[in-house]
């Protein structure tokens, strides 16, 4: 019964690791065209609570983000900042952040 117990404890502590990845989005951003406006899109999105990592793909206009465990945001957060950079929100989605 005890290895039982131990191989339960060990399994359950790998699946938190695996699991513990927070929440990631990425938003389609119109008029992204060069670092510059990287900067101040990455300025007003780092002002949001919980975010752990900013990734900006200047060619495609797409930003990830990286949320601490148990943190999410909005659309219409997120919406904000980036009309307070001076750009368009063109997407919003969840992904799938289990690799």
């Amino acid at each position: 019964m005890k290895k039982i117990s131990v191989t339960f404890v060990i399994a359950l502590f790998f699946w938190s690791i695996v699991y513990a990845a927070g929440t990631e989005y990425e938003l389609g951003i119109d008029g992204v065209a060069c670092p510059f406006c990287v900067y101040g899109i990455e300025k007003q999105l780092s002002k949001l609570e919980g975010i752990e990592r900013i990734s900006t793909d200047i060619k495609n206009g797409l930003v990830l983000l990286e949320m601490k465990d148990g943190s999410t945001l909005t659309e219409q957060l997120i919406n904000e900042a980036v009309n307070k950079a001076g750009f368009t929100l063109r997407s919003f989605a969840q992904t799938d952040n289990s690799k």
